[in-house]
């Protein structure tokens, strides 16, 4: 008979001491029955502290452990009709929310152009000013100044004139004559050289009053400069001084360039040949040759005002036939606009051109090397020599217009050696 187990022992070890500790344990089938069991008081502090060391750890603040089940305290309810004492109750302390991070700062504010207001007038009072800061009087000012130290004191007079003559332009009313002069666009053209040769080359010009004031006239100058600007002075100066339009021949290149040709034919240029020579001195006009050519312009630096050959003399046998004077012209100053120190001959035959300028700027600086050097330039016209004293077959005799040609030149090459010695240093 199995032996009954004893009420104080423990259930499921039916009296017997557990294995191993010698205390009697349940069974699996008591303690599946009873549940998990509670944890000591021991332990659950234990549990705490440990779980408030990690939290505190990371830095986050602690939760309040919530019971399962809150018991509300007992509470005495007073008797009605009795006093009711007031009791203050201090809320829990939360935890402080994180500080919020500190707003950038504003972006600094781009300086703004304030309207300058003369004393004594409202704001709403000048709005003609121009939003600049600057009063309307001092730009009026500005603008005068600039007018007189490019056009001269009487600049109203030409400013009023240059724009009728671009309303003319516009509106169509012009004329051009057989050779293809614009007088219209001539005189703009000399409104825009005007203030070059006057402040950049400071041009001083003697012996105009040597120009013929009628009738023709042929002009002979030296030709310097890597580019003719010294066609373009002379003929400013003619048109100013003498107050007569100067006709000048041209190089075959000349009019076959794009823009170029069409230019050149508008502001006075023609073909450099003997029959448009004739014609046009026979009709009374003032005639400019350079015989020198490309010749002169493109020479070295080295050999600045030094003549080259005058050609075969077909400027005089002209002269000769219309029976006009011959104005030998000294140029200084052209020679140190662009100094030309070098050449590309395989360049320029690439490019159809007689030469390819190199200077101490061109082609380093790009089209900052194509500026001129402000250099002082003289314009001396000489004794006209006179050629209506010849008959008119003395134009085919080689020899006398050999001669009158090297006369030319030789008054042309001592008027610069002079004029070189009074200017002194080419930029001041």
């Amino acid at each position: 008979m199995a032996d009954v187990p004893k009420d104080d022992a423990p259930l499921g070890t039916r009296g017997r001491p557990g294995r191993g500790t010698g205390k009697a344990t349940p069974s699996s089938a008591a303690r599946s029955l009873a549940g998990p069991a509670k944890k000591t008081a021991a332990k659950k502090t234990a549990a705490k502290k440990t779980a408030k060391k990690t939290t505190e750890a990371a830095g986050s603040p602690v939760e309040p452990e919530t019971p399962a089940v809150q018991i509300a305290p007992k509470v005495d309810v007073p008797p009605i009709g009795s006093p009711v004492e007031l009791i203050s109750v201090t809320p829990q302390e939360m935890p402080s929310p994180p500080e919020s991070p500190e707003p950038p700062e504003p972006e600094p504010v781009a300086p703004r152009l304030e309207l300058i207001r003369n004393d004594g007038e409202d704001d709403d009072a000048d709005a003609s000013t121009p939003p600049t800061g600057i009063p309307l009087s001092d730009w009026v000012s500005a603008l005068t100044e600039g007018a007189q130290s490019v056009l001269g004191e009487d600049w109203e007079s030409k400013a009023a004139q240059l724009l009728a003559q671009l309303r003319r332009r516009l509106t169509g009313d012009y004329e051009i004559d057989s050779f293809g002069l614009d007088p219209q666009l001539h005189a703009i053209g000399m409104a825009a050289l005007r203030p070059i040769a006057e402040k950049w080359f400071r041009i001083e010009v003697r012996g105009a009053e040597r120009i013929p004031s009628d009738g023709g006239a042929l002009v002979v100058a030296n030709h310097s400069g890597t580019i003719p600007v010294d066609a373009a002075m002379t003929t400013l100066v003619v048109n100013d001084h003498a107050h007569r339009t100067l006709r000048l021949l041209g190089a075959d290149l000349v009019f076959t360039l794009p823009f170029v040709g069409e230019l050149a034919r508008k502001m006075g240029a023609t073909l450099a040949c003997s029959e448009d020579a004739e014609r046009l001195l026979a009709e009374g006009h003032i005639v400019a040759v350079w015989p020198e050519g490309f010749k002169g312009v493109g020479k070295p630096y080295s050999e600045r005002y030094k003549l080259q050959r005058f050609g075969r003399g077909g400027f005089v046998s002209a002269a000769m036939r219309a029976g006009v004077p011959i104005v030998p012209v000294s140029i200084v100053g052209a020679e140190e606009i662009y100094p030309l120190v070098g050449n590309v001959p395989s360049l320029a035959r690439l490019l159809g051109l007689p030469y390819m300028p190199i200077t101490p700027f061109f082609p380093w600086l790009g089209p900052l090397g194509m500026i001129p050097l402000p250099s002082k330039w003289i314009i001396e016209f000489g004794d006209p020599i006179r050629t209506d004293a010849y008959p008119p077959e003395a134009a085919d005799d080689p020899m006398l217009v050999f001669n009158v040609t090297d006369q030319v030149r030789e008054t042309i090459q001592q008027t610069l050696y002079a004029l070189l010695v009074d200017r002194g240093h080419p930029f001041i």
